[in-house]
């Protein structure tokens, strides 16, 4: 990206100023010697072709100075205007080499934050696409519903109780996909702030049965706990609490009625992890690599109330705090959920 207007205007300053320099040259030989003589004219001669030399020297040192500079600006250019990748940096000394690493900082500030943007864009768009396609299916159960009763076309008690106990089932459902849907997002986009302390998980693991409890009693499931209770984690309790009961919920709808589910903690001085078991239907390796993508369901006639968000939520809680989550599953046999964190 050549521009001419610096160069232009070092030529004309340079001419000017030779031009003065000679006159005053001119002028000082004609006093010292009082007439134009030989001398002087080899004087003035040698005079010119040294600020011809001079000039051919400064030129040079100034065009490859905004050689550099545009090259520079080229770079910005090219790096913000483009999805490419940025270039190895050309380290340089002096003050040229301190432009080349700011615009290399600064590039990459801007390219980061570009992307972030575009990035957090993308997901709110996909979040937004996510929820409307989700609620429409309670969202029209619900207007036949009530379409049903406004225009009095069931008329017995039992079947309108049935229908509003269908009605508040896809209420429940509405409400719980958006509450954890807007948790994910913000989990997701950084705005949570996870408050890591030291908690004994035997209470963290307590807090979680007990906030399953009416559904494994509904289902005579047993709940066990292998934990010490001295062990500690660094964690934010509440948040370990809410990522474990989704599993003990997960675990309970796709295991039969009668089954055990175990937690159970294994404390090394390397990590700490916790397993989820349960005795259920497992899941087959083709499901396994999307269990914990939005929405995703490995069987749809296993409570067609839940909308298969728990596993994704579970996935984002467990990393914001810094752990890691895998399962391991054999169908018709078990399925356990690995929640590893490194000390």
């Amino acid at each position: 990206m050549k521009n001419s207007f610096e160069r232009n205007r070092f030529r004309i300053t340079y001419v000017i100023v030779s031009v003065i320099v000679l006159i005053v040259f001119y002028v000082i030989s004609y006093s010292l010697y009082g007439e134009f003589s030989r001398k002087s004219l080899i004087l003035t001669i040698t005079v010119a072709v040294c600020l011809a030399v001079l000039y051919l020297f400064l030129y040079h040192q100034f065009n490859r100075i905004l050689n550099e500079m545009e090259n520079v600006s080229q770079i910005m250019e090219d790096m913000i205007d483009s999805d490419n990748e940025l270039p190895s940096e050309e380290y340089k000394e002096g003050t040229v080499g301190m432009l080349y690493t700011k615009l290399y900082q600064m590039v990459g500030i801007l390219k980061e934050s570009r992307d972030r943007e575009l990035n957090e864009k993308i997901f709110l768009r996909d979040i937004i696409s996510d929820i409307s396609h989700q609620l429409k299916t309670p969202l029209a159960s619900l207007n036949v519903f009530v379409d049903l009763l406004l225009d009095d076309k069931v008329t017995e008690p039992e079947k309108q109780k049935q229908i509003l106990g269908e009605a508040s089932n896809q209420l429940s459902r509405m409400e719980w996909m958006v509450l954890s849907m807007l948790k994910l997002a913000r989990i997701e986009a950084g705005a949570i702030q996870f408050d890591a302390k030291e908690h004994h998980l035997y209470h963290i693991l307590q807090q979680a049965g007990d906030g399953v409890k009416y559904l494994l009693d509904g289902r005579n499931q047993s709940f066990h706990m292998v934990c010490g209770e001295d062990i500690t984690l660094n964690c934010d309790g509440e948040w370990l609490t809410e990522a474990l009961i989704n599993l003990l919920k997960n675990a309970s709808d796709y295991s039969d009625e009668g089954n055990r589910i175990t937690v159970e903690v294994d404390d090394t001085k390397a990590f700490c992890r916790i397993y989820v078991k349960d005795e259920g239907m497992g899941i087959s390796e083709e499901d396994i690599p999307h269990i914990f993508k939005r929405f995703y369901r490995v069987n749809s006639d296993v409570n067609p109330n839940s909308v298969g968000i728990g596993l994704s939520l579970t996935k984002s809680i467990v990393e914001g705090i810094g752990g890691s989550i895998k399962v391991r599953s054999e169908v018709g046999e078990y399925t356990w959920f690995i929640l590893t964190f490194v000390k």
